[in-house]
């Protein structure tokens, strides 16, 4: 199994431009996963914003970066990514650097907590046994085969179901035995079991009830046989807050709340939020994404667009 670490590996060509190439075990179908371009960029990224254009594919990529503003305490870059030596970017966004660990300046306790609050956590060792009275392993997905980089992690779900409609809370660590840093928040961010499939009402919702909160990629087509259709969540649009450094050797577990706030005419909204064991804000996200077919995914570039 490729680490996350080599996943995201770059190199050099010069001060401003970098190569890489995205592995299909890290992918969901043919496309890239969002964290997987994210990750590439260096430690103390304290925002991102990006826009996809167009599909990114298993393969070599280039990553062009201008310097927008260089300042004392922060410094913005605007980064693209391309493929295949196309002209057009696939990938293009924003970057604010920081030094997380020399910040300073006013802080106020703000008494902000998520609602509802997650269910306790009886211990990392007791979750990773089984034997957490509130949260259970989610089993391989049927569709591993398609959403290869969500193998990547093992997700733990609430025991009795999610807390509330449109709303999906999970522990996650990393499948390897490896621990979250700072470079891989893009991959957390962008790791959680779909809303469209454990909504309240759908097939996906009523197997994962029965089977222990398994979640299955897909919702009724509407056929008698009861088929599952595959569906394809791409992003358009993602911004990211680093609110913390984690620990240098990073950490095994981390806590992530989505939720969507409205999910209408094929495009849903998602806010997350990561929190440390300790309840810390570590990150906050939003995205917009497209509810598609998984064959917009794996037809060859240049058959589809998004």
């Amino acid at each position: 199994m490729t680490s996350f670490a080599e996943a995201t590996a770059v190199k050099a060509v010069n001060s401003h431009t970098y190569r890489g190439s995205f592995l299909d075990e890290w992918c969901i179908g043919n496309a890239l996963h969002f964290s997987t371009h994210a990750a590439c960029n260096q430690l103390h990224t304290i925002t991102l914003h990006l826009t996809f254009l167009r599909r990114t594919s298993v393969g070599p990529a280039l990553f062009t970066i201008r310097d927008v503003k260089l300042g004392r305490r922060t410094s913005t870059v605007h980064i693209s990514l391309t493929q295949n030596n196309d002209a057009e970017p696939s990938i293009v966004g924003y970057l604010t650097q920081s030094n997380l660990h020399t910040e300073d300046g006013i802080s106020l306790p703000t008494k902000w907590s998520l609602h509802p609050p997650p269910l306790p956590l009886l211990s990392p060792t007791a979750l990773k046994h089984g034997h957490d009275p509130n949260w259970t392993q989610q089993p391989t997905s049927r569709f591993s085969t398609f959403r290869k980089a969500a193998q990547r992690i093992k997700c733990y779900l609430p025991r009795h179901g999610q807390p509330a409609p449109a709303m999906a809370d999970e522990w996650i660590c990393l499948a390897d035995g490896g621990k979250f840093t700072q470079h891989a928040l893009g991959f957390v961010v962008d790791s959680f079991p779909q809303i469209v499939e454990i909504y309240p009402g759908t097939a996906s919702a009523s197997t994962q009830r029965m089977e222990g909160e398994k979640a299955l990629i897909g919702t009724r087509s509407g056929d008698d046989d009861g088929a599952m259709t595959l569906r394809w969540y791409p992003t358009v649009l993602l911004n990211l807050e680093v609110k913390k450094a984690l620990p240098e050797e990073g950490v095994e577990w981390l806590f992530v709340r989505a939720r969507a706030k409205k999910i209408q005419n094929g495009r849903m909204d998602l806010e997350v939020v990561v929190l440390d064991e300790g309840g810390d804000v570590v990150a906050l996200s939003n995205h917009v994404c497209l509810i598609l077919s998984a064959e917009r995914n794996t037809k060859r570039s240049g058959q589809t667009k998004i």
